[in-house]
């Protein structure tokens, strides 16, 4: 039932006595027996105090009827607390979904509503008591299942904005406020102050050392996930991941133990290719001085595009013929040489290796304590909760968590899988250094309204003037906590102190990063748009800088492509759009921009703002990002299979329509635009309607499209050009494509029996050749230069890239002349 009670607790209790005392008393919480507790309850709920749970009028059978509903109730639940053996409280923990709109907050199943009810004073009691009490109700609620806690990611309050004394509980007890909000409580309305703690923020609260921690085992440790079994679970999917992809790179050659044949690429299109095969890989040698020998065996399936399907139980790895446990980062030392990295920038690379394994270990140990959905949970699951349940990044590459400049506490604020919303910063930017693009439609007052909320404008308005500024001689830029943390204040402390830059604090709304890890979608506004910043932090090849240079010509770049795809009608019959860019802002008044040559300190201010998806959709569609179809649960449950099973459709319909979705579309902007995108898994969203992919969002524009050709372009988009002959263009659909995602995504589907590759692999042929039918003059491009039924292409090596140098995989400005080539691999559609 859904609860018509208030997040409450007086400010003191019957028991409230010196706070020295108060880590000497034993607090117990058991479950709420109506038969037992009524009594007691009806005399705390009937006590002036008590107020704001509006029953102070309720006779005792009214009570007891109340207790039983809570008891009987599949949302409710009761616990009464007691200290030293005397009960003298009462919790009730909900699904706050059941009063808290959708709108107001986007809840997850693991979330955890919840009311406290002290009871009355008795005298003088002891000082405090009612911080010990909210602080082990507060545990209560996030402490695992198997350690006598409700297991809870977040506690969610809505406590009366009025109610002073809880409001401030609640900000000791490590609560953050979401927002104000008007919610019925039972027949009555009541403005309420809608506020979550996480473990980590109530690990960090001035509440949690009252807690008795010798007597809960319950809290976890912050290190709890980096355990023995856990991490040998990340390390040997890494490690199978890492011999899958370098073999597929042709770093290493593994050999068939039955006849030590070395295989140098699998026969394509026969029926061996798929068969499970022993290898074995021979690394060094005993018998010189360059170390130990070491050999990994395995057993393997080399399906189309020399995709290797390794059984990870089967990897086991030798050391002078003793069996040794799996460990990633030793693979690559033992391998240095063949994957050519240099002596200089392997251990950055090693580093970013033990990010990803830290960060799959926190995930996997979440997964197995029942704190993150699996697959099957996901096919009902909201954006944003399937968007923090993703366990992998790039499919491709091995270090793809790296991650290098935040530590434990930054990771569990803001990773993209832990779920967290969080508040970024604000700071005004002189307009004389700053430069704000408007798309089209956009004028400074409308990027402001869409931008920010109206009580962030006020408040940031007053920051400037009480500093003695005008708000009118500013621009408002959004700025990662991270780098406000480490950055602003130090990187920029001359901008700051001649007050060309003015840190206004944390906004209002509460915002969630995306897989992007830079990116953030807004919970609190409905209508919001995504807003993308600066992060100077290392991850995966790039510092995650964002150039206020591009931001300059962003939005008239978005307004171009989207006009181009708005206008063509192939591009609608497909359900394909773009999520435009629609406002940008750099900061430029900085030293650093002063230099010769650029560097990546001219990258650490500036943002953009992208449109929200959800405002578009129809009744019944729901959205997830390309990744979530190479997304397995901790239980090896892949959720493209859960989704296929839930649509009721034949896999291969259910295929021809995501492809109809994603290749053709991004086929017939190659071929008859010239045009290409960064097409991997996070920068596509699709549309879903009943499980079935149906349309797809193209994101991330300004800085990830090119157009290949010499088509007339506007001025201020003419930097997206880059000229290159008919087989490179091709390769934004060989090595984006087919290698980039469908590679993984029919590995996945063969592995799991639900449609061969083979099959598979026909059906992306389908669309190549229905797009013939439907466009026989533009099949080779519109320079006839392109051929996607080619039998061969290059073999273009994202991980080749990475360890080339892991700061910095490619020169932006011209990617094409950065590509490494381990040969050419036959086409799986050749025709």
């Amino acid at each position: 039932m859904t609860t018509d009670l208030i997040n409450d607790a007086p400010t003191t209790s019957a028991l409230d006595a010196p706070i020295t005392a108060l880590d000497a008393l034993t607090v117990e919480i058991r479950a709420m027996d109506p038969a037992r507790d009524t009594q007691n309850i009806h005399v705390w709920l009937s006590h002036p105090r008590a107020h704001y749970w509006q029953m102070t009028e309720l006779d005792e059978p009214g009570v007891h009827n109340y207790l039983s509903g809570v008891h009987d109730s599949a949302d409710d639940n009761g616990w009464v607390g007691s200290v030293d053996g005397i009960d003298c409280f009462y919790v009730e923990t909900y699904v706050p979904s059941t009063l808290i709109p959708h709108d107001v907050i986007s809840t997850g199943f693991d979330d955890i509503g919840m009311h406290l009810l002290v009871a009355p004073p008795d005298g003088d009691g002891v000082r405090g008591l009612t911080n010990r009490i909210m602080a082990e109700v507060i545990d209560f609620c996030l402490r695992p299942s198997e350690q006598g806690g409700r297991g809870g990611r977040r506690v969610i309050v809505e406590p009366d904005v009025r109610n002073t004394a809880i409001l401030e509980k609640n900000r000791a007890a490590g609560f953050s406020p979401v927002r104000e909000a008007t919610i019925m409580m039972g027949q009555e309305r009541k403005r309420a102050l809608i506020s979550i703690c996480t473990h980590e923020d109530f690990e960090s609260s001035e509440l949690v050392a009252l807690l008795d921690r010798e007597d809960v085992e319950a809290t976890p440790s912050t290190y709890s996930h980096l355990n023995r079994d856990t991490f040998a679970v990340a390390q040997r999917h890494l490690v199978a991941k890492a011999l899958s992809e370098f073999a597929h790179e042709r770093l290493i050659a593994p050999v068939r133990v039955a006849d030590s044949s070395r295989v140098a690429e699998p026969a394509h299109g026969t029926d061996s290719a798929a068969d499970p095969v022993e290898w074995e890989l021979r690394i060094g040698d005993s018998n010189t001085s360059a170390g130990p020998a070491t050999r990994y065996t395995f057993t393997a399936r080399v399906l189309p595009l020399e995709h290797w399907v390794i059984d990870e139980a089967s990897i086991t790895r030798f050391v002078d013929d003793a069996q040794t446990p799996l460990d990633a980062q030793e693979l690559v030392v033992e391998l240095q040489g063949a994957l050519d990295i240099p002596e200089d920038l392997i251990s950055t690379y090693l580093e970013e290796l033990a990010s990803t394994l830290a960060s799959s270990a926190f995930k996997l140990d979440e997964a197995v304590r029942g704190q993150r959905p699996d697959s099957t949970d996901l096919l009902d699951a909201d954006f944003q909760t399937t968007e923090a349940a993703m366990t992998e990044g790039h499919p491709g590459f091995i270090a793809n968590n790296g991650r290098i400049g935040f530590s434990l506490s930054d990771y569990r604020r803001w990773a993209p899988e832990t779920g967290r919303t969080t508040r970024i910063e604000w700071v005004a930017a002189t307009r004389e250094h700053s430069h704000l693009s408007l798309g089209e439609g956009f004028d400074e007052a409308t990027h402001l309204g869409w931008a920010l909320s109206a009580d962030e404008r006020e408040l940031f308005d007053s920051r400037i003037r009480a500093a003695g500024r005008a708000p009118e001689d500013f621009h408002l830029l959004p700025v990662h906590p991270w780098q406000a943390d480490h950055r602003l204040a130090i990187t920029f402390a001359a901008d700051i102190a001649r007050g060309d830059l003015l840190p206004l604090g944390a906004g209002l709304d509460e915002l969630q990063p995306q897989q992007s890890l830079r990116t953030f979608f807004n919970q609190t506004r409905a209508d919001a748009p995504y807003v993308k910043v600066a992060l100077a932090v290392q991850n995966m090849g790039f510092l995650r800088g964002l150039s206020p240079k591009y931001m300059r010509d962003t939005p008239a770049i978005n307004d171009w492509i989207a006009e181009l795809i708005g206008t063509d009608p192939t591009f609608g019959q497909a359900g394909f759009r773009v999520l435009r860019e629609r406002t940008a802002l750099g900061y430029t008044g900085d030293v650093y921009h002063c230099t010769q040559e650029t560097n990546p300190h001219r990258k650490m201010l500036a943002a953009l703002w992208r449109e929200n998806p959800l405002t578009v959709l129809e009744p019944g569609q729901k959205v997830i990002t390309m990744a979530a179809l190479l997304h397995r649960d901790h239980r090896g449950v892949a959720f493209v299979s859960e989704l296929i099973r839930a649509a009721g459709q034949a896999p291969e319909d259910w295929v021809r329509s995501y492809l109809r979705a994603y290749l053709h579309p991004l086929v017939h902007a190659l071929l008859a635009h010239d045009l290409v995108f960064m097409p991997h898994g996070e920068n596509l969203i699709l549309i879903l309607d009943e499980h079935v992919v149906t349309g797809a969002f193209m994101k991330d524009i300004g800085e990830e499209v090119a157009v290949l050709g010499h088509r007339e372009l506007p001025g201020d988009v003419e930097r997206i050009r880059a000229l290159v002959p008919g087989e490179e263009k091709a390769l934004s659909v060989f090595t984006d494509m087919f290698d980039g995602v469908l590679r993984h995504l029919g590995g996945i589907l063969d592995s799991d029996g639900v449609l061969g590759a083979q099959k598979f692999w026909a059906l992306v042929a389908e669309v190549l050749d229905r797009y013939e039918t439907e466009h026989p003059d533009l099949a080779r491009g519109l320079a006839g230069d392109v051929d996607l039924r080619a039998e061969r292409f290059a073999h273009s090596c994202l991980n080749r890239l990475q360890l080339r140098n892991t700061k910095q995989m490619v020169d932006i400005g011209n990617q094409a002349e950065s590509l490494l080539y381990a040969g050419t691999m036959r086409n799986p559609v050749t025709r």
